[in-house]
């Protein structure tokens, strides 16, 4: 094929795919760019809505913490119990139903908040309706469930199409300042097409990085098998515990105690508690600035021996792989300066689209003059 007739059919399946897409991608973009602050936001809300506590010599137990949460909700059941980053920050306990359609809670998964300290209940909320979990539906699954799950993927294999193929048209790869310059004091069309291209190849590695993690999580099922096996990274079998007749579960102190001395070095963020005699009791752990997920114990809950460590420095390649999957979504691997920059990212299809459908108005007019309507002639002249 003649490559003026390839750059034709480029020029076409961008065009109309980010006409047809684009106000999803944009949607997706833009509730991207909220989730990248979210910690701090969340903190914030938090503060706001329930207060913050006034820091002592010593925090309760998380033992007792729990028991203080289960007498004031007795329909709700512990499930997570996540650590505060900051002594003036309450813990925060998670908590569901635990009887059928109850009357009093609508909604299965419930957020209690509670004084560090003192072990006062400072107050609940859905979970489902807070900052974090709002967000994600929208972002993640479009408020859809499943469907919107396998939407919002293929929405982003499909932002990696779009990305290839302007990468294709970028005029910089004939001169490249061409390809990074904006005329300001240009006429609309052209100060709008420049905008296009130069917004486009700035933020083009970054938006490949958040489609094909995005894709991945969104396809989880398929790419994780998929990755381990590239990577021949084995499949670990999940871990149980195994019930012992007549000897109840250990004491939640007795299991921080025993995943602490299995991972001393680590600083606790979250505990999932077992619902059932067959679970694992899992204790997350942080080493520094690391992932707050990387590091996991796994205990069984009768017995108290370590199932299964993940330790994110001895982890396999498809792990790692998988691992570093949040830090290229939401820009967290380079500090502040890359979370600011993600915020940017987010936006970029927003903006794409608008300036793609001005240059798209621009030729449906028939105007043959200026960079917007004839998108050829820009790709060739040289400045």
């Amino acid at each position: 094929m003649h490559s003026q007739r390839q750059r034709q059919v480029f020029f076409s399946l961008h065009r109309y795919l980010g006409l047809a897409i684009g106000l999803l991608l944009a949607f997706i973009g833009i509730t991207g760019s909220l989730l990248v602050f979210e910690p701090e936001i969340d903190h914030w809300l938090t503060d706001r809505q329930f207060g913050q506590v006034i820091p002592q010599a010593q925090r309760l137990a998380p033992e007792q913490l729990i028991t203080a949460a289960k007498v004031a909700y007795p329909n709700l059941k512990p499930v997570s119990l996540y650590f505060p980053d900051q002594p003036e920050q309450p813990f925060k306990l998670r908590m569901k139903s635990s009887q059928p359609n109850p009357k009093v809670y609508l909604d299965g998964n419930y957020e209690v908040f509670l004084n560090s300290y003192s072990g006062k209940v400072l107050g609940d909320r859905i979970e489902r309706f807070n900052y974090y979990r709002l967000l994600l539906n929208l972002h993640y699954r479009l408020f859809a469930e499943d469907v919107g799950i396998v939407i919002a993927g293929i929405a982003g294999f499909l932002l990696m199409v779009l990305s290839f193929s302007g990468l294709v048209l970028w005029p910089g790869w004939r001169k490249l300042i061409t390809g990074f310059k904006i005329k300001w004091n240009a006429n609309p069309k052209r100060l709008n097409f420049d905008l296009h291209k130069v917004i486009g190849v700035t933020t083009v590695v970054f938006l490949v990085l958040t489609a094909f993690t995005g894709v991945c999580w969104n396809f989880y099922e398929f790419s994780q098998p998929a990755i381990y096996a590239l990577t021949a990274t084995p499949t670990l079998p999940d871990p149980v515990s195994k019930p012992i007749a007549g000897k109840p579960p250990l004491k939640l102190s007795d299991l921080l105690a025993n995943a602490e001395a299995a991972f001393p070095e680590g600083q606790m963020t979250t505990i999932n508690l077992p619902t059932k005699p067959e679970d694992s009791f899992s204790a997350y752990l942080k080493l520094g600035n690391g992932l707050d997920y990387g590091n996991v114990v796994y205990l069984d809950q009768f017995s108290g021996q370590v199932i299964r460590i993940d330790d994110e420095r001895k982890a396999k390649l498809g792990d790692r792989i998988l691992n570093a999957f949040v830090p290229l979504h939401f820009g967290t691997f380079g500090g502040i300066s890359t979370r600011i920059l993600y915020v940017f990212v987010g936006l970029a299809p927003a903006v794409l689209l608008v300036t793609g459908f001005v240059m798209w108005r621009y030729r449906r007019r028939g105007t043959n003059a200026g960079f917007g309507a004839m998108p050829q002639p820009v790709l060739t002249r040289r400045e």
